[in-house]
This record gives structure tokens, sequence and C-alpha cells, in this order.
């Protein structure tokens, strides 16, 4: 069996008569989509109330509306005027993650974007699981029940705030192989990503905020994928993923922030803590656009 491894300040409209005022932060966030190509995007389902059975009305608006809103009007004002602009995210997380000087915009974005495949996958309803994701997922882990203590287990033994990551992965001998893995802070499961490791600071580099930094940096990573003195065609392709880096598709995630589970579940002395949000998690996963992700059909990689 296959074991996998672990700006300015905008005026507020008053209320008119019959109607609410718009909240701050609606303005704000209608304001940003006006001034740039990176928005907060919609949710399949409408969670204004909260998830229910999972996270409150409260919790919601900090870890979506808020906290979103925020990584968008933060990564919106960074890249103003560059060519990252125009971009998709995961241009902007791929291309940023290897120049020390971008290490801001990386975070950003990255975590936008995984905050977003978090809150993409949430159903007010539990969703049955498709039988052919079934099958894939038994073949890799034995069970749903291993892979769901796989997730939550890893969860709940991260020591700081990141991500739980179901991925498809290319494994010798299976058309549909699965494992999970976690990142921290806003760390990315692209492979491609993976020159940002994101151990420590939003720097991540020594000097990172002068030219002298920015290029020693830079060097670094360049020999790192080479090899000193050892460039060629060849090696220029491998520059695409680090060294060591498979080619992975995420197709499911559990944010473990604190700003999400704390204001419902508090850190476990009185509530039930991130164990109990990761269970109750478990329950709200939209399988059928897992499924959807995992493009079961697919039977190469496309990076």
């Amino acid at each position: 069996m296959f074991r996998p491894r672990i700006l300015r300040a905008a005026r507020i409209p008053q209320a008119s008569a019959g109607h609410a005022a718009p909240s701050p932060l609606s303005v704000s966030v209608s304001m940003s989509q006006r001034r740039s190509n990176h928005s907060v995007n919609p949710l399949p389902h409408n969670f204004e109330k909260g998830v229910p059975g999972f996270l409150s009305a409260n919790a919601f608006s900090i870890a979506w509306t808020e906290y979103q809103t925020l990584m968008i009007k933060k990564l919106n004002s960074l890249v103003a005027g560059t060519d990252y602009e125009a971009k998709e995210m995961k241009h902007i997380i791929l291309n940023s993650s290897r120049e020390p000087g971008e290490a801001s915009i990386f975070n950003y974005a990255s975590m936008a974007h995984n905050n977003e495949f978090f809150f993409q996958k949430l159903s007010p309803q539990k969703v049955k699981m498709p039988e052919q994701l079934k099958k894939a997922l038994v073949e890799s882990f034995g069970s749903i029940e291993t892979l769901r203590d796989e997730m939550l287990g890893t969860a709940n033994a991260m020591f700081g705030p990141g991500f739980v990551w179901l991925v498809k992965a290319e494994q010798p001998g299976m058309t549909n192989a699965f494992k999970v893995l976690a990142t921290y802070n806003a760390g990315s499961p692209y492979p491609g990503a993976h020159w940002r490791r994101q151990d420590i600071d939003l720097n991540t580099a020594a000097g990172a905020g002068d030219p002298a930094g920015i290029a020693a940096g830079r060097k670094y990573l360049d020999n790192t994928a080479y090899g000193t003195g050892r460039y060629s065609a060849e090696a220029e392709q491998r520059l695409a993923t680090p060294p060591g880096g498979t080619n992975i598709n995420p197709v499911l995630c559990l944010n473990t922030w604190e700003h999400v589970w704390v204001p419902d579940y508090t850190v476990g002395l009185v509530g039930g803590g991130k164990a109990e949000y990761g269970a109750k998690w478990w329950d709200k996963i939209n399988w059928e656009k897992v499924c959807t992700d995992a493009n079961l059909e697919q039977k190469k990689f496309k990076n």
C-alpha cells in the first residue's frame, strides 16, 4: 500500500430612505476592484451568516471577508505599476518565489491564494464523496478514515500557522496517487514556488532590502539549481522546480491559522480547540469540487 508522506480613505456613502448604508468593508472591496485587476473573488455559497455547524458569522467575517480583503489590498499596493498587476495569482506566486526582493509580494499573493483555496472547498451541507474519487483515495491511503486521520493529525501537530494539503502527485505504478503535505505561514504547495521556504519571516534572506543582498540571494538560488558553474539548457529547464521537487496538483486544504479557528473553538483549554475545528471541517468539504480539481482522467501532469 502506498503510504503518503507526510490609501486614501474612501468617503462612505450615507444611507438613503429605505436603504441601509453600505459597510466600510464593502466600499473598500468595491473600490479595490475598480483600482486593480486583483480583487476578492466570490465564493460558491453565501456564508454571510457563517458556515453552518463549522464557522460562526463573526469567525467567517474575520477569516474571509476582512482577512482576504486585507491580503488583496496589500498585494495590490505592492504590485501597482509592475508586470504583476495584470498577472494571475499563481503566476505571481511562482515568479516572485525566486526573487529575494519580492518576498512580501510572494507572501501576500500566496496567502490570498491559499485562503481562497480553503474557503472555495467549503459547503453548507454535507457532500457525498464521488465513488471515483473514493476509490483513488483508498488506493493511496488504505481507507478514507486513514486520510482523515492523516490530515487532521498533521494539522494538530503543526506548531505554528499554515495549511495542510491533499495533493495529487506523480507516483510510479499509480495513475492517481495522493499525498498529504503541510506548508507553514504563507508557504505554497506548488513545487515551482519552493524556492521560498517561508521558514522565518517575510524577507527570508539577509539583506533582501538592498541591491547587493538581492543579487546575493538570486545567485545562491541559481547555484542551488544549476550546481556552481554548470549552466546549460538542460539545467535552465530544471529551474522551473527547485531541487528535489516533484509535480503535484493541490486539490484540498485545511487552514490552520489561529485567526480562523480560535474565535469559535478557543485554544483548547475551554473549547475543543484546533482538533474540534478540524473534525467539523471534514464534514463541510465539497467533495464534488475536490473530485473535479483532482481531474482523475488526466494521465500526465501539466506544469
